[in-house]
């Protein structure tokens, strides 16, 4: 019955949208737009990045020379995006990589998982990634592609993810949703300027998750408050913080049926490994900054920023893995798939209070002058980013063995182990200093020149607290781009980066299980053109290249049968396509296609030699579409496409999981009521109701398969207060 509950109370509304149109919208004046969750804005807004990414110095998306989106408040709004996996929908370049329901959630770009640690950044400070991220306080996302430049750090050449804050500004506004499954949402955004000098917003959230997977309900409760203080003329202070809880069960997810086949017709709202006494995953999250920006005179301007992003994990999974303790597993396939008739084992997983933490400081100073002839934009600067890893000694225990085609497992007793005492798993440091030189070579054209020397030093150990690895390092990392500007609408640049990304560890099944390999060397080249068509639509195309050394398990004649080692190179080549604004003043387009050739060469084993890298289709696309119906243009209808080539799931090639096109619509109405501005959003995911396969991602060295989730409607109502 708690489905029925918020539902009427939303839909009551709809018989009111004949007559809640302001009198004056036949000519155009509708007043909606005084109110922000209503105002149609942009999402390719060039408006001055002073929160956002700036790994190729101070300047819009569109004179950075790199692929860059931006995804505006109001697509996130119009797509009803309140999830990381939702998010990567929006980009043809962005995929899921070990993604389950329940938990934190990781994505990709360009074929590379994020690091946690270093690849999610709020305001451009780096945020920890093992957290449900939070989106009802943010103004814009930005996903810079590929090497992210000289600010960067260590990390993964497939880019990052940057959060963007609301602002303090005169808004009061409520949101109300529900979903065909009783889903129930609520959240406020309140804001102000309490004095010329001095306003604060605040963001709440509540949410009641019902899921699409049986036994995994969950709720979060989200809180959030921003504050900016012009302290003087040219001098601001920006504030955030936000803190949220989350409690849900994890999903399990599928593995190959003895490493070598794809389970057939997999139900998408099974549980996998459910256990009355299984616990939800709860997952505390904080994350604070503050941000000064002081003007020395008119073209120097220093900035000085720090943050602290904290979560803590009560890990608690009954998880299905594996197939050691299957009689059906010992014909010759691997013990950690599935058995090739279905059957798994299932482990009770207890890892409470696993802290994660990371603290960023940096400093730059940003000039402009003049050499000769030669206009020079220069920024310089330091950073330092800690990150610690808390963590118990886990229980990990077999409980008991199930069969995919047999639905809920029975009750099995949980393990009586108990967790150990806690130690720090992780100590690591990054320090750099950077420098980036922005020359105007004439009118058209642009030279960029930057470096970044990184100190790392890291120490890990294992659950006995005894170190296992430290890791020392220095590394000067060079970037240069060339930006052409043949006409006021038209960029054009070739950049070449190189970059540092930290090795991977060995999976417990092999013959060096724990190890961690040496960080990587990454370099990436990458040429593209940027054209804005009649001031109202973005086109954008980038072909790039990027090698790292490829690390992975390569069977041999050790005990374990594989060992774990870097041999070769993965390279990623890709073509992207996007465009991103509106084709008419009635109808928007947000559209996007990349192909990528992701593969190993020189690995010394012909069998995984130019074979497509697991988890990277060579095909996405990803299509949007929104249009105001002439005769009633507070009314739009919205749709979607996505889609993603055959996707492999082994290293071999030899098995891959279908090609997908998923389908979604809905509508969108803006109008008043009693001189309150509202919307109303009605949108359907998965249409068609496909069943698919949407993630063969990784953890630890595993793989997992995630069946896309079911159709779903859902509905919100935005009203100004």
């Amino acid at each position: 019955m708690k489905s029925l509950r918020t539902a009427p109370l939303l839909l009551a509304l709809l018989p009111l949208l004949a007559t809640a149109a302001p009198a004056d919208e036949a000519d155009g004046q509708s007043k909606i737009t005084r109110l922000a969750p209503v105002r149609a804005t942009t999402d390719g807004d060039d408006k001055p990045r002073d929160a956002g990414i700036d790994g190729w110095g101070t300047a819009t998306p569109r004179d950075t020379p790199a692929a860059v989106r931006v995804v505006g408040r109001q697509q996130l709004d119009d797509r009803q995006v309140r999830t990381l996996s939702e998010l990567a929908r929006e980009d043809a370049s962005l995929g899921d990589n070990y993604a389950p329901v329940g938990y934190y959630q990781n994505i990709a770009i360009r074929g590379f998982a994020l690091d946690a640690g270093t690849g999610y950044r709020a305001n451009n400070l780096a945020m920890t990634g093992e957290q449900a991220i939070a989106l009802e306080d943010k103004q814009q996302v930005e996903v810079l592609k590929g090497l992210a430049g000289v600010t960067a750090g260590v990390m993964e050449p497939g880019g990052v993810v940057n959060f963007v804050s609301k602002r303090p500004a005169e808004v009061r506004d409520l949101a109300l949703g529900t979903d065909s499954r009783g889903s129930r949402y609520v959240a406020v955004d309140v804001g102000g300027w309490l004095t010329p000098g001095f306003g604060l917003r605040a963001n709440v959230a509540w949410e009641d998750m019902q899921s699409h997977v049986r036994h995994a309900d969950g709720r979060r409760n989200f809180y959030a408050l921003a504050a900016d203080w012009k302290i003087a003329a040219g001098t601001t202070l920006e504030l955030d913080g936000n803190y949220q809880t989350s409690a849900q069960r994890s999903v399990s997810g599928y593995q190959l049926l003895g490493g070598v086949a794809l389970p057939q017709d997999p139900d998408p709202s099974l549980m996998l490994g459910y256990q009355p006494w299984q616990q939800p995953v709860s997952i505390r999250a904080s994350n604070t900054s503050a941000r000064l920006r002081h003007a020395l005179g008119e073209d120097w301007t220093l900035r000085v920023a720090a943050g602290r992003s904290r979560s803590v994990i009560d890990d608690n999974v009954a998880f299905a893995y594996g197939c050691w303790y299957v009689d059906a597993c010992w014909s010759g396939s691997p013990p950690w798939y599935f058995a090739p008739d279905g059957s798994y084992d299932i482990y009770d997983y207890r890892n409470p209070d696993d802290t994660r933490v990371g603290d960023n400081a940096r400093a730059s100073l940003e000039g402009r002058f003049q050499t000769g002839g030669v206009a020079h934009a220069l920024t310089f600067g330091a950073s330092a980013f800690h990150r610690s890893i808390d963590r118990h000694r886990n229980v990990n225990e077999y409980v008991g063995s199930w069969n995919i085609a047999d639905g809920d497992p029975p009750a099995f007793a949980p393990s009586p182990e108990q967790i150990g005492p806690k130690v720090r798993r992780l100590d690591s440091w990054q320090r750099s200093g950077f420098a980036m030189d922005r020359l105007d070579l004439g009118d058209r054209w642009q030279l960029l020149l930057g470096a970044q020397l990184v100190r790392l030093h890291e120490r890990a150990r294992n659950k006995a607290g005894a170190i296992e690895r430290e890791t020392r390092l220095s590394e000067t990392l060079p970037q240069a781009a060339l930006l052409w500007q043949p006409d006021a609408a038209t960029r054009v640049y070739a950049s070449f980066s190189k970059g540092l990304s930290l090795g991977k560890e060995a999976p417990y099944w092999t013959s060096n299980d724990g190890a961690m390999l040496a960080p990587r060397i990454t370099r990436q080249l990458e040429t593209g053109v940027k054209y804005r068509w009649n001031d109202r639509l973005d086109v954008d195309a980038s072909l790039f290249r990027i090698r790292q050394p490829y690390q992975y398990a390569q069977p041999d004649a050790s005990a374990a049968g594989f060992t774990f080692v870097e041999r070769g190179e993965e390279v990623h080549d890709g073509l992207e396509l996007s465009a991103n604004g509106r084709l008419t003043e009635a109808l928007g387009v947000n559209a996007s296609v990349a192909l990528l050739r992701a593969h190993a060469q020189d690995t010394g084993n012909a069998a995984f030699d130019g074979q497509q890298v697991v988890n990277v289709p060579r095909m996405r696309a990803s299509l949007h579409l929104d249009y105001a119906l002439p005769a009633m243009p507070q009314l739009a209808l919205l749709a979607g496409w996505r889609h993603a080539a055959a996707n492999p799931a082994t290293p071999d090639g030899a098995v891959e999981v279908p090609a997908y096109d998923v389908f979604d619509a809905g509508l969108r109405y803006r109008g008043q009521l009693r001189e309150r501005a509202f919307v109303v959003q009605l949108g359907i995911d998965n249409l068609f109701n496909r069943r698919y396969w949407r993630d063969t991602g990784s953890s630890l060295g595993d793989n997992y398969l995630f069946p896309g989730a079911p159709r779903l409607a859902r509905l919100t109502v935005r009203v100004g207060l």
